[in-house]
């Protein structure tokens, strides 16, 4: 599964470890995250988040 990183403010979501402070559990693919979840640092939208090549 690939690791995605927020374009504002630089935090990685690592899907091994999910975003337990959001109920995103271990292993959950980011596609596969809900549309209106945000990233727990900054508060940007999915959207704002790009794959880590």
């Amino acid at each position: 599964m690939d690791k995605y990183v927020c374009d504002v403010c630089g935090w990685e979501y690592d899907p091994a470890a999910g975003d337990p402070d959001t109920d995103v559990a271990p292993g959950t693919a980011f596609e596969d995250i809900p549309e209106d979840w945000v990233c727990p640092v900054c508060g940007a939208p999915k959207s704002e988040f790009s794959k880590v090549e």
